[in-house]
């Protein structure tokens, strides 16, 4: 391998970890928003004033923190996976470890392709959450597709890397008890 196909390795690795990192950051203020929402509605509560579709806003927020962190959470082994059935592979693991990313492509890519037909067909239709807020739903659809489009590129990521490289980006999934 030469320098500057090494180099250019590593721009697009840190590229891609940026990206996942980005999308965890975004998450972890989805979270901060909804606290905010939370403690808002409180506020409100307690003046006698109303906050007309805090809740749907809230349920967005919900969606934003779980749908942004999904590939930021699969490469640090939050995720549930198949680790002890493929330890249990010996030296086939790597096959199987390929079989279970190419399945986790294909169905993040299936669902990133549905999340943006969704975002697609709402606009198409103009429609509009039933609840108090009247958003447009491609709003919060828009984010969904990004979280999926985020999860599909960390499947395919991990997938890449085991092909070519033999092993996966996905951080050790081992916690360490008490005193050993």
């Amino acid at each position: 391998m030469t320098d500057s196909s090494r180099d250019s390795r590593s721009g697009i690795r840190r590229f891609l970890d940026g990206l996942y990192f980005t999308g965890g950051m975004i998450g972890a203020g989805f979270l901060i928003l909804i606290l905010l929402i939370i403690v808002a509605q409180m506020v409100a509560r307690w003046t006698g004033f109303v906050l007309p579709g805090s809740t749907a806003y809230a349920g967005y927020c919900m969606a934003g923190a779980s749908f942004f962190s999904l590939a930021y959470a699969l490469n640090h082994g939050a995720h549930i996976r198949v680790t002890l059935l493929l330890t249990k592979m010996g030296k086939h693991q790597r096959l199987g470890e390929i079989w279970c990313f190419s399945i986790a492509s294909f169905f993040s890519g299936f669902f990133c392709w549905h999340a943006w037909q969704a975002v697609k067909i709402s606009i198409m239709i103009n429609d509009i959450s039933q609840g108090q807020d009247a958003t447009p739903l491609w709003i919060p659809q828009i984010v969904m597709g990004i979280g999926t489009t985020l999860l599909f590129i960390a499947f395919l990521d991990n997938l890449y890397r085991i092909v070519v490289h033999g092993e996966h980006g996905i951080e050790a999934e081992l916690v360490k008890a008490e005193g050993q």
